[in-house]
Protein backbone atom coordinates (compact mmCIF):
# COMPACT_ATOMS: atom_id res chain seq x y z
CA UNK A 1 0.00 0.00 0.00
CA UNK A 2 2.84 2.37 0.83
CA UNK A 3 5.27 1.27 -1.90
CA UNK A 4 5.39 4.80 -3.34
CA UNK A 5 5.66 6.55 0.04
CA UNK A 6 9.05 7.24 1.54
CA UNK A 7 8.83 6.66 5.31
CA UNK A 8 9.95 9.51 7.51
CA UNK A 9 13.66 9.64 8.30
CA UNK A 10 12.87 11.26 11.65
CA UNK A 11 13.07 8.90 14.63
CA UNK A 12 11.82 9.18 18.21
CA UNK A 13 12.93 6.57 20.73
CA UNK A 14 9.98 4.57 22.06
CA UNK A 15 11.07 4.60 25.72
CA UNK A 16 11.72 8.34 25.61
CA UNK A 17 8.38 8.93 23.92
CA UNK A 18 6.52 6.87 26.52
CA UNK A 19 8.26 8.74 29.35
CA UNK A 20 7.29 12.08 27.82
CA UNK A 21 3.64 11.03 27.38
CA UNK A 22 3.57 9.85 31.00
CA UNK A 23 5.17 13.14 32.02
CA UNK A 24 2.57 15.09 30.05
CA UNK A 25 -0.37 13.55 31.90
CA UNK A 26 1.41 13.71 35.24
CA UNK A 27 2.17 17.41 34.77
CA UNK A 28 -1.43 17.95 33.72
CA UNK A 29 -2.72 16.37 36.93
CA UNK A 30 -0.23 18.27 39.08
CA UNK A 31 -1.06 21.67 37.63
CA UNK A 32 -4.80 21.06 37.60
CA UNK A 33 -4.76 19.94 41.23
CA UNK A 34 -2.60 22.87 42.31
CA UNK A 35 -4.78 25.44 40.55
CA UNK A 36 -8.25 24.09 41.32
CA UNK A 37 -8.78 25.82 44.72
CA UNK A 38 -7.94 29.20 43.16
CA UNK A 39 -10.03 28.93 40.00
CA UNK A 40 -12.01 32.08 39.33
CA UNK A 41 -10.03 34.36 41.61
CA UNK A 42 -9.12 37.69 40.06
CA UNK A 43 -6.47 38.75 42.53
CA UNK A 44 -2.82 37.73 42.51
CA UNK A 45 -2.29 34.54 44.52
CA UNK A 46 0.73 33.50 46.58
CA UNK A 47 0.88 29.74 46.05
CA UNK A 48 4.01 27.67 46.65
CA UNK A 49 2.55 24.15 46.92
CA UNK A 50 -0.74 22.23 47.14
CA UNK A 51 -3.15 23.60 49.74
CA UNK A 52 -5.36 20.48 49.87
CA UNK A 53 -5.01 17.29 51.89
CA UNK A 54 -4.72 14.99 48.89
CA UNK A 55 -3.67 11.57 50.14
CA UNK A 56 -2.71 10.32 46.69
CA UNK A 57 -5.83 11.67 44.97
CA UNK A 58 -5.58 14.41 42.33
CA UNK A 59 -8.40 16.92 41.92
CA UNK A 60 -10.88 15.97 39.19
CA UNK A 61 -10.51 18.23 36.19
CA UNK A 62 -12.50 18.62 32.98
CA UNK A 63 -9.24 19.62 31.26
CA UNK A 64 -8.28 15.95 31.30
CA UNK A 65 -11.80 14.46 31.20
CA UNK A 66 -12.67 15.61 27.70
CA UNK A 67 -9.45 14.21 26.32
CA UNK A 68 -10.46 10.77 27.56
CA UNK A 69 -13.56 11.08 25.38
CA UNK A 70 -11.46 12.00 22.35
CA UNK A 71 -9.15 9.07 23.05
CA UNK A 72 -12.07 6.66 23.03
CA UNK A 73 -13.50 8.26 19.88
CA UNK A 74 -10.18 7.79 18.08
CA UNK A 75 -9.87 4.19 19.29
CA UNK A 76 -13.40 3.29 18.22
CA UNK A 77 -13.67 5.24 14.96
CA UNK A 78 -10.05 5.45 13.84
CA UNK A 79 -8.04 8.62 14.32
CA UNK A 80 -8.05 9.64 10.66
CA UNK A 81 -11.80 9.14 10.38
CA UNK A 82 -12.58 11.70 13.07
CA UNK A 83 -14.54 14.75 11.96
CA UNK A 84 -16.03 17.65 13.89
CA UNK A 85 -19.45 16.02 13.54
CA UNK A 86 -18.25 12.70 14.97
CA UNK A 87 -16.68 14.46 17.95
CA UNK A 88 -19.97 16.33 18.32
CA UNK A 89 -21.80 13.02 18.66
CA UNK A 90 -19.37 11.87 21.33
CA UNK A 91 -19.90 15.21 23.04
CA UNK A 92 -23.64 14.69 23.27
CA UNK A 93 -23.31 11.12 24.51
CA UNK A 94 -20.26 11.23 26.76
CA UNK A 95 -19.79 14.75 28.15
CA UNK A 96 -22.07 15.83 30.98
CA UNK A 97 -20.25 18.99 32.10
CA UNK A 98 -22.84 21.78 31.61
CA UNK A 99 -20.54 24.76 31.98
CA UNK A 100 -20.61 27.71 29.61
CA UNK A 101 -19.39 26.73 26.12
CA UNK A 102 -19.84 23.03 26.97
CA UNK A 103 -23.55 23.58 27.52
CA UNK A 104 -23.85 25.80 24.44
CA UNK A 105 -22.16 23.12 22.32
CA UNK A 106 -24.54 20.39 23.43
CA UNK A 107 -27.64 22.57 23.06
CA UNK A 108 -26.62 23.58 19.55
CA UNK A 109 -25.90 20.02 18.45
CA UNK A 110 -29.22 18.63 19.68
CA UNK A 111 -30.90 21.38 17.65
CA UNK A 112 -29.04 20.37 14.50
CA UNK A 113 -26.24 22.95 14.62
CA UNK A 114 -23.35 20.52 14.31
CA UNK A 115 -19.71 21.59 14.59
CA UNK A 116 -18.44 24.11 13.66
CA UNK A 117 -21.84 25.81 14.02
CA UNK A 118 -22.02 24.49 17.58
CA UNK A 119 -19.02 26.65 18.46
CA UNK A 120 -19.79 29.77 16.45
CA UNK A 121 -23.53 30.16 17.09
CA UNK A 122 -25.34 31.36 20.24
CA UNK A 123 -21.95 31.51 21.91
CA UNK A 124 -20.88 35.15 22.00
CA UNK A 125 -19.88 35.07 25.66
CA UNK A 126 -17.78 31.89 25.55
CA UNK A 127 -16.60 31.41 21.97
CA UNK A 128 -13.13 32.78 22.88
CA UNK A 129 -13.04 31.13 26.29
CA UNK A 130 -10.79 28.41 27.72
CA UNK A 131 -12.58 25.13 27.13
CA UNK A 132 -10.60 24.08 24.03
CA UNK A 133 -6.92 24.91 24.56
CA UNK A 134 -6.99 23.10 27.90
CA UNK A 135 -7.56 19.75 26.15
CA UNK A 136 -4.90 19.86 23.45
CA UNK A 137 -2.42 17.35 24.91
CA UNK A 138 -4.11 14.33 23.35
CA UNK A 139 -3.31 15.59 19.84
CA UNK A 140 0.26 16.51 20.77
CA UNK A 141 0.87 13.05 22.21
CA UNK A 142 -0.62 11.31 19.18
CA UNK A 143 1.47 13.43 16.81
CA UNK A 144 4.82 13.83 18.58
CA UNK A 145 7.15 16.12 16.67
CA UNK A 146 4.48 16.82 14.03
CA UNK A 147 2.82 20.12 15.00
CA UNK A 148 1.01 20.60 11.69
CA UNK A 149 -0.91 17.35 12.19
CA UNK A 150 -1.61 18.23 15.82
CA UNK A 151 -2.97 21.60 14.63
CA UNK A 152 -5.42 19.98 12.24
CA UNK A 153 -6.90 17.79 14.96
CA UNK A 154 -6.89 20.69 17.40
CA UNK A 155 -9.20 22.44 14.93
CA UNK A 156 -11.48 19.40 14.62
CA UNK A 157 -11.74 19.42 18.42
CA UNK A 158 -11.95 23.13 19.22
CA UNK A 159 -14.58 24.05 16.62
CA UNK A 160 -17.10 22.01 18.61
CA UNK A 161 -17.45 24.74 21.23
CA UNK A 162 -15.35 27.69 20.03
CA UNK A 163 -14.49 29.79 17.03
CA UNK A 164 -11.83 32.38 16.19
CA UNK A 165 -9.56 33.04 19.16
CA UNK A 166 -10.85 29.96 20.98
CA UNK A 167 -9.64 27.80 18.08
CA UNK A 168 -6.35 29.64 17.67
CA UNK A 169 -5.66 29.07 21.37
CA UNK A 170 -5.87 25.28 21.02
CA UNK A 171 -3.87 25.29 17.80
CA UNK A 172 -1.17 27.22 19.68
CA UNK A 173 -1.04 24.90 22.68
CA UNK A 174 -1.29 21.70 20.61
CA UNK A 175 1.56 22.72 18.33
CA UNK A 176 3.90 23.83 21.11
CA UNK A 177 3.21 20.58 22.96
CA UNK A 178 3.71 18.44 19.85
CA UNK A 179 6.99 20.17 19.08
CA UNK A 180 8.11 19.70 22.71
CA UNK A 181 8.68 16.01 21.95
CA UNK A 182 11.65 17.03 19.81
CA UNK A 183 12.47 20.58 21.01
CA UNK A 184 13.20 21.46 24.65
CA UNK A 185 13.79 25.22 24.44
CA UNK A 186 10.67 27.10 25.58
CA UNK A 187 11.35 30.17 23.41
CA UNK A 188 11.75 27.98 20.33
CA UNK A 189 8.47 26.23 21.19
CA UNK A 190 6.72 29.58 21.48
CA UNK A 191 8.10 30.56 18.08
CA UNK A 192 6.73 27.33 16.59
CA UNK A 193 3.31 27.87 18.19
CA UNK A 194 3.11 31.45 16.94
CA UNK A 195 3.89 30.30 13.40
CA UNK A 196 0.73 28.18 13.42
CA UNK A 197 -1.76 30.98 14.21
CA UNK A 198 -2.53 34.29 12.46
CA UNK A 199 -0.06 36.93 13.55
CA UNK A 200 -2.80 39.52 14.05
CA UNK A 201 -4.98 37.39 16.35
CA UNK A 202 -5.42 38.14 20.04
CA UNK A 203 -3.70 34.91 21.11
CA UNK A 204 -0.54 35.96 19.27
CA UNK A 205 -0.83 39.44 20.78
CA UNK A 206 -0.91 38.07 24.33
CA UNK A 207 1.95 35.66 23.69
CA UNK A 208 4.10 38.37 22.15
CA UNK A 209 3.30 40.78 24.98
CA UNK A 210 4.34 38.23 27.59
CA UNK A 211 7.63 37.66 25.78
CA UNK A 212 8.29 41.41 25.45
CA UNK A 213 7.61 41.98 29.15
CA UNK A 214 9.93 39.16 30.16
CA UNK A 215 12.69 40.33 27.83
CA UNK A 216 12.47 43.86 29.27
CA UNK A 217 12.99 42.51 32.77
CA UNK A 218 9.51 43.56 33.91
CA UNK A 219 8.68 42.30 37.40
CA UNK A 220 6.34 39.30 37.41
CA UNK A 221 3.39 41.04 39.09
CA UNK A 222 3.71 44.04 36.77
CA UNK A 223 3.80 41.73 33.76
CA UNK A 224 0.69 39.98 35.03
CA UNK A 225 -1.10 43.33 35.38
CA UNK A 226 -0.08 44.29 31.85
CA UNK A 227 -1.64 41.07 30.49
CA UNK A 228 -4.84 41.77 32.47
CA UNK A 229 -5.01 45.35 31.19
CA UNK A 230 -4.40 44.36 27.57
CA UNK A 231 -7.27 41.86 27.71
CA UNK A 232 -9.69 43.95 29.79
CA UNK A 233 -12.01 44.43 26.80
CA UNK A 234 -12.52 40.65 26.55
CA UNK A 235 -13.02 40.11 30.28
CA UNK A 236 -12.15 37.16 32.48
CA UNK A 237 -12.22 33.45 31.61
CA UNK A 238 -11.14 34.20 28.04
CA UNK A 239 -8.37 32.46 26.13
CA UNK A 240 -6.10 35.40 25.18
CA UNK A 241 -5.55 36.52 28.77
CA UNK A 242 -5.13 33.03 30.15
CA UNK A 243 -2.73 32.00 27.40
CA UNK A 244 -0.77 35.08 28.42
CA UNK A 245 -0.68 33.73 31.98
CA UNK A 246 0.58 30.37 30.69
CA UNK A 247 3.41 32.22 28.97
CA UNK A 248 4.28 34.12 32.14
CA UNK A 249 4.46 30.86 34.09
CA UNK A 250 6.78 29.30 31.52
CA UNK A 251 9.00 32.33 31.01
CA UNK A 252 9.36 33.54 34.57
CA UNK A 253 9.58 29.96 35.85
CA UNK A 254 12.78 29.58 33.82
CA UNK A 255 12.44 25.80 33.51
CA UNK A 256 11.81 25.15 37.21
CA UNK A 257 8.73 22.91 37.24
CA UNK A 258 7.36 23.85 40.66
CA UNK A 259 8.02 27.55 40.25
CA UNK A 260 6.40 27.57 36.78
CA UNK A 261 3.11 25.93 37.78
CA UNK A 262 2.93 28.14 40.89
CA UNK A 263 3.47 31.33 38.90
CA UNK A 264 0.73 30.35 36.46
CA UNK A 265 -1.59 29.76 39.42
CA UNK A 266 -0.58 33.04 41.01
CA UNK A 267 -1.83 34.96 37.97
CA UNK A 268 -5.39 34.05 38.96
CA UNK A 269 -8.42 33.57 36.66
CA UNK A 270 -8.69 30.05 35.17
CA UNK A 271 -5.92 28.71 37.37
CA UNK A 272 -6.51 24.99 37.04
CA UNK A 273 -6.26 25.40 33.26
CA UNK A 274 -3.17 27.61 33.16
CA UNK A 275 -1.20 25.58 35.70
CA UNK A 276 -2.24 22.28 34.09
CA UNK A 277 -1.10 23.41 30.65
CA UNK A 278 2.23 24.65 32.01
CA UNK A 279 2.64 21.35 33.86
CA UNK A 280 1.80 19.30 30.79
CA UNK A 281 4.28 21.12 28.55
CA UNK A 282 7.10 20.82 31.08
CA UNK A 283 6.09 17.20 31.61
CA UNK A 284 6.67 16.55 27.90
CA UNK A 285 10.00 18.36 27.92
CA UNK A 286 11.31 16.61 31.05
CA UNK A 287 9.44 13.31 30.91
CA UNK A 288 7.88 11.71 33.94
CA UNK A 289 11.37 10.67 35.05
CA UNK A 290 12.42 14.32 35.19
CA UNK A 291 9.53 15.66 37.29
CA UNK A 292 10.12 16.40 41.00
CA UNK A 293 8.91 13.60 43.28
CA UNK A 294 7.64 16.16 45.81
CA UNK A 295 4.98 17.17 43.25
CA UNK A 296 4.10 13.61 42.15
CA UNK A 297 3.75 11.81 45.48
CA UNK A 298 0.79 13.80 46.91
CA UNK A 299 -1.42 13.06 43.88
CA UNK A 300 -0.26 9.59 42.86
CA UNK A 301 -1.24 8.14 39.50
CA UNK A 302 -5.04 8.08 39.70
CA UNK A 303 -7.40 9.81 37.30
CA UNK A 304 -10.45 11.44 38.89
CA UNK A 305 -13.24 12.48 36.51
CA UNK A 306 -15.99 15.05 36.87
CA UNK A 307 -17.35 16.00 33.45
CA UNK A 308 -17.89 12.73 31.57
CA UNK A 309 -20.59 10.09 31.56
CA UNK A 310 -19.31 6.84 33.05
CA UNK A 311 -21.87 4.79 31.10
CA UNK A 312 -20.54 3.78 27.71
CA UNK A 313 -17.08 5.12 28.54
CA UNK A 314 -14.01 2.99 29.12
CA UNK A 315 -12.06 5.77 30.76
CA UNK A 316 -8.58 4.86 32.04
CA UNK A 317 -8.35 4.79 35.82
CA UNK A 318 -4.65 5.65 36.09
CA UNK A 319 -2.09 7.76 34.28
CA UNK A 320 -0.16 4.56 33.46
CA UNK A 321 -3.20 3.13 31.67
CA UNK A 322 -3.84 6.40 29.86
CA UNK A 323 -0.21 6.52 28.74
CA UNK A 324 -0.26 2.96 27.38
CA UNK A 325 -3.46 3.57 25.42
CA UNK A 326 -2.07 6.76 23.90
CA UNK A 327 1.21 5.06 22.99
CA UNK A 328 -0.66 2.16 21.39
CA UNK A 329 -2.81 4.53 19.32
CA UNK A 330 0.21 6.62 18.28
CA UNK A 331 1.99 3.50 17.02
CA UNK A 332 -1.11 2.58 15.00
CA UNK A 333 -1.26 6.12 13.64
CA UNK A 334 2.33 6.10 12.38
CA UNK A 335 1.64 2.84 10.54
CA UNK A 336 -1.32 4.53 8.84
CA UNK A 337 0.78 7.58 8.02
CA UNK A 338 4.44 6.60 7.65
CA UNK A 339 5.54 10.16 6.80
CA UNK A 340 5.09 11.06 10.49
CA UNK A 341 8.20 10.90 12.70
CA UNK A 342 8.59 7.21 13.50
CA UNK A 343 8.54 5.92 17.07
CA UNK A 344 11.15 3.16 17.20
CA UNK A 345 13.26 1.20 19.69
CA UNK A 346 16.36 2.89 18.28
CA UNK A 347 17.87 6.23 19.18
CA UNK A 348 16.03 9.52 18.65
CA UNK A 349 17.29 11.15 15.46
CA UNK A 350 15.66 14.40 14.31
CA UNK A 351 17.49 16.30 11.59
CA UNK A 352 18.31 20.00 11.80
CA UNK A 353 16.54 20.50 8.49
CA UNK A 354 13.34 19.01 9.90
CA UNK A 355 13.55 21.17 13.03
CA UNK A 356 14.04 24.28 10.90
CA UNK A 357 10.82 23.56 9.02
CA UNK A 358 8.69 23.32 12.17
CA UNK A 359 7.96 27.06 11.93
CA UNK A 360 6.53 26.79 8.41
CA UNK A 361 2.92 28.03 8.44
CA UNK A 362 1.73 27.01 4.96
CA UNK A 363 0.13 23.68 5.86
CA UNK A 364 -1.78 25.02 8.87
CA UNK A 365 -2.89 28.10 6.98
CA UNK A 366 -4.37 25.83 4.32
CA UNK A 367 -5.87 23.23 6.67
CA UNK A 368 -7.14 25.45 9.50
CA UNK A 369 -7.13 29.21 9.03
CA UNK A 370 -9.35 29.26 5.95
CA UNK A 371 -12.11 27.06 7.34
CA UNK A 372 -15.49 28.76 7.69
CA UNK A 373 -17.03 28.82 11.17
CA UNK A 374 -20.49 28.64 9.60
CA UNK A 375 -20.20 25.58 7.35
CA UNK A 376 -22.43 22.57 8.01
CA UNK A 377 -20.84 19.52 6.39
CA UNK A 378 -22.71 16.38 5.26
CA UNK A 379 -20.94 13.19 4.17
CA UNK A 380 -22.63 11.72 1.10
CA UNK A 381 -21.68 8.27 -0.23
CA UNK A 382 -20.08 9.88 -3.26
CA UNK A 383 -19.03 13.38 -2.10
CA UNK A 384 -19.03 15.90 0.72
CA UNK A 385 -21.67 18.61 0.69
CA UNK A 386 -21.42 21.73 2.83
CA UNK A 387 -23.91 24.48 3.55
CA UNK A 388 -21.91 27.62 4.32
CA UNK A 389 -24.20 30.26 5.81
CA UNK A 390 -23.30 33.92 5.70
CA UNK A 391 -22.90 34.90 9.38
CA UNK A 392 -24.62 31.76 10.61
CA UNK A 393 -28.08 30.19 10.25
CA UNK A 394 -30.15 32.89 12.02
CA UNK A 395 -33.02 34.20 9.88
CA UNK A 396 -35.91 36.67 10.06
CA UNK A 397 -39.13 36.62 8.03
CA UNK A 398 -38.73 38.40 4.71
CA UNK A 399 -34.95 38.92 5.06
CA UNK A 400 -32.56 37.22 2.66
CA UNK A 401 -30.21 34.65 4.13
CA UNK A 402 -27.34 34.10 1.73
CA UNK A 403 -25.58 30.76 1.71
CA UNK A 404 -23.36 28.68 -0.49
CA UNK A 405 -23.73 25.00 -1.31
CA UNK A 406 -20.28 23.49 -1.76
CA UNK A 407 -19.65 20.02 -3.15
CA UNK A 408 -16.15 18.67 -2.78
CA UNK A 409 -14.12 15.48 -3.10
CA UNK A 410 -16.48 13.65 -5.48
CA UNK A 411 -15.57 10.03 -6.07
CA UNK A 412 -16.05 10.18 -9.83
CA UNK A 413 -14.01 12.00 -12.47
CA UNK A 414 -16.99 14.14 -13.40
CA UNK A 415 -20.40 14.06 -11.76
CA UNK A 416 -23.68 15.91 -12.13
CA UNK A 417 -25.41 16.42 -8.80
CA UNK A 418 -28.93 17.83 -8.61
CA UNK A 419 -30.06 19.69 -5.49
CA UNK A 420 -33.53 20.90 -4.59
CA UNK A 421 -34.58 22.85 -1.49
CA UNK A 422 -38.05 21.72 -0.35
CA UNK A 423 -39.04 25.06 1.09
CA UNK A 424 -41.91 25.61 3.54
CA UNK A 425 -44.97 27.37 2.22
CA UNK A 426 -44.31 31.07 1.84
CA UNK A 427 -40.52 30.71 1.67
CA UNK A 428 -38.57 31.59 -1.50
CA UNK A 429 -35.09 30.87 -2.88
CA UNK A 430 -33.12 33.04 -5.26
CA UNK A 431 -32.30 32.48 -8.08
CA UNK A 432 -34.41 29.36 -7.59
CA UNK A 433 -34.82 26.47 -5.21
CA UNK A 434 -32.99 23.89 -7.34
CA UNK A 435 -29.78 23.59 -9.32
CA UNK A 436 -27.64 21.08 -11.21
CA UNK A 437 -23.96 21.16 -10.38
CA UNK A 438 -21.13 19.73 -12.46
CA UNK A 439 -18.44 18.45 -10.06
CA UNK A 440 -14.95 17.32 -10.95
CA UNK A 441 -12.78 15.01 -8.89
CA UNK A 442 -10.20 16.79 -6.80
CA UNK A 443 -11.94 20.16 -6.77
CA UNK A 444 -14.77 21.87 -4.92
CA UNK A 445 -17.75 23.40 -6.71
CA UNK A 446 -19.74 26.23 -5.15
CA UNK A 447 -23.17 27.65 -5.96
CA UNK A 448 -24.89 30.52 -4.18
CA UNK A 449 -28.47 30.88 -2.98
CA UNK A 450 -30.47 33.44 -1.06
CA UNK A 451 -33.23 31.94 1.09
CA UNK A 452 -36.09 34.32 1.90
CA UNK A 453 -38.16 32.94 4.80
CA UNK A 454 -41.86 33.45 5.04
CA UNK A 455 -43.70 32.95 8.31
CA UNK A 456 -41.52 31.36 10.98
CA UNK A 457 -43.41 29.63 13.76
CA UNK A 458 -40.65 27.86 15.69
CA UNK A 459 -37.19 28.61 16.98
CA UNK A 460 -35.75 26.12 14.47
CA UNK A 461 -36.95 25.31 10.98
CA UNK A 462 -35.47 22.32 9.18
CA UNK A 463 -35.60 22.66 5.41
CA UNK A 464 -35.20 19.40 3.46
CA UNK A 465 -32.51 19.53 0.78
CA UNK A 466 -32.94 16.73 -1.75
CA UNK A 467 -29.64 15.62 -3.33
CA UNK A 468 -29.56 13.28 -6.30
CA UNK A 469 -26.57 11.97 -8.24
CA UNK A 470 -27.25 11.86 -11.98
CA UNK A 471 -28.06 8.31 -13.05
CA UNK A 472 -29.25 7.31 -9.58
CA UNK A 473 -32.91 6.92 -8.74
CA UNK A 474 -32.67 7.28 -4.97
CA UNK A 475 -32.41 10.81 -3.57
CA UNK A 476 -30.67 11.65 -0.31
CA UNK A 477 -32.58 14.13 1.83
CA UNK A 478 -30.57 16.37 4.16
CA UNK A 479 -32.07 18.60 6.83
CA UNK A 480 -30.76 22.17 6.67
CA UNK A 481 -31.41 24.06 9.92
CA UNK A 482 -32.42 27.71 10.18
CA UNK A 483 -32.75 29.48 13.52
CA UNK A 484 -35.22 32.31 14.16
CA UNK A 485 -33.17 35.38 15.03
CA UNK A 486 -33.49 36.25 18.72
CA UNK A 487 -35.31 33.05 19.64
CA UNK A 488 -32.32 31.24 21.17
CA UNK A 489 -30.24 32.71 23.98
CA UNK A 490 -27.40 30.84 25.67
CA UNK A 491 -25.34 33.77 26.89
CA UNK A 492 -25.69 34.81 30.55
CA UNK A 493 -27.70 37.92 31.48
CA UNK A 494 -26.00 41.29 31.72
CA UNK A 495 -24.60 40.49 35.16
CA UNK A 496 -23.77 36.90 34.15
CA UNK A 497 -20.03 37.27 34.55
CA UNK A 498 -20.58 38.63 38.03
CA UNK A 499 -22.88 35.72 38.84
CA UNK A 500 -20.25 33.36 37.48
CA UNK A 501 -17.64 34.96 39.75
CA UNK A 502 -20.00 34.56 42.75
CA UNK A 503 -20.33 30.86 41.92
CA UNK A 504 -16.56 30.35 41.93
CA UNK A 505 -16.11 32.38 45.10
CA UNK A 506 -18.71 30.24 46.87
CA UNK A 507 -17.19 27.03 45.59
CA UNK A 508 -13.74 28.09 46.67
CA UNK A 509 -14.98 28.94 50.16
CA UNK A 510 -16.49 25.45 50.46
CA UNK A 511 -13.23 23.89 49.28
CA UNK A 512 -11.28 25.98 51.75
CA UNK A 513 -13.43 24.84 54.68
CA UNK A 514 -13.14 21.20 53.63
CA UNK A 515 -9.60 20.85 52.33
CA UNK A 516 -7.19 23.61 53.19
CA UNK A 517 -4.42 22.57 55.55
Amino acid sequence: MYDTIVPSAQKINLATYRDKVFGCWTGKNIGGTLGTPFEGKREVNDVTFYVQDLGGNPAPNDDLDLQLVWLQAAEEQGLYKLTPRILGEYWVNCIVGPWNEYGVCKANIVNGLYPPLSGSCNNDTWKYSNGAWIRSEIWACLFPGSPDDAAEFAYIDSCCDHCGEGIYAEVFTATTQSAAFVVSDVRKLIEIGLSKIPQDCRIARSVNLACELFDKGTAFKSAREAIVKDNADLGWFQAPGNIGFVMLGLLYGKGDFGKSVCLATNCGDDTDCTAATVGALLGIINGRSGLPKKWIEPIGNKIQTIAINAFGMEAPKTLDELTERVVRLALTTQRENPVLPQITPGATDISEDYLAKLTDSKAVERRVWKKSPYALVFDLPYAKLAIDYENGPSVSPGEEKRLAVIIGNPMFVESIIHIDFKLPEGWRALPGQSASICCKKGSGTKIFFAIVPGTIEAAFTYVPLEVRLAGRFNPIVLQVPFQLKGAVVHSPPKDGIGAFQEYWDGRNRRLARANVK
